[in-house]
């Protein structure tokens, strides 16, 4: 029994080529494509697909928003040529992301996610996934990008976010990954009672922090376990100080 399957792409050629790959896999029937948006959404709802293949940046609507409207609940796995999409979106309840130019042995190995996925009996719901993830909740990882690839880095082992313009630096285990979405929209999906903003530019796990030190200017400063130091502002160093009575 073959599994039907969806193409999303604003971009011709790459929706000629994922087809035509897909075609090296016995089990699957592409049934539809949509260059856009709102088609996806119409024809998805129409055809009720297994498997969805979602480009993130489409016109009208990008992908994470397809799926959000959607009221069919088909697999999903997105499709992006800018990394950037992809990690910064928290759990998106995704089978897997594909970094374009993506080639047959990438897919393959999405394609064995999908099966494995398929086969769970009772599999979560992607856009219950996608609800929870953008709407109330702390997330508990993130995507970042080693290599050419696409890794999940739970939060609890990043010491610290550093803000770098309207981007992040997220330094676990004397690694930095960038992520490409602003400190505020972070710190709303972080658990407030493990991560602090000590600066404006700086956020702490405090499980990470060793101890809170004035500098040698006596400015307060947050002593990491892996030896960074980090400013404090003077409101938050009111605030930390006042623990300590």
């Amino acid at each position: 029994m073959k599994i039907t399957a969806f193409v999303a792409d604003d971009e011709p050629i790459a929706r000629a080529g994922l087809r035509a790959m897909l075609g090296a896999f016995e089990w699957i029937a592409v049934v539809g494509e949509a260059a856009d948006g709102e088609s996806a959404i119409q024809l998805i709802e129409a055809q009720h697909p297994e498997l969805v293949f979602l480009d993130v940046q489409m016109p009208g609507l990008f992908g994470t928003e397809v799926l959000r409207r959607l009221t069919w609940r088909p697999y999903v796995i997105f499709t992006t040529a800018f990394s950037e999409h992809a990690v910064s979106a928290f759990e998106l309840g995704a089978v897997d992301y594909l970094l374009k130019p993506f080639g047959p042995a990438r897919l393959a190995a999405a394609m064995q996610r999908v099966q494995s996925a398929i086969g769970e009996p009772a599999p979560v719901d992607a856009v219950e996934r996608l609800s929870g993830a953008l709407g109330g909740g702390p997330i508990n990882r993130l995507f970042v990008r080693v290599g050419g690839a696409l890794v999940p880095l739970p939060v609890e082992r990043v010491s610290r976010f550093e803000a770098d313009g309207d981007y992040v630096i997220a330094h676990a285990d004397q690694a930095k990954h960038l992520l490409h979405l602003s400190l505020a929209r972070l710190e709303e999906r972080l658990d407030p009672a493990r991560y602090v903003r000590v600066h404006r530019t700086h956020l702490v796990n405090l499980e990470h922090v060793r101890a809170f030190k004035p500098d040698v200017r006596g400015n307060l400063e947050a002593v990491m376990l892996d030896g960074a130091r980090v400013p404090v502002s003077r409101s938050r160093a009111q605030e930390i100080r006042s623990l300590g009575r």
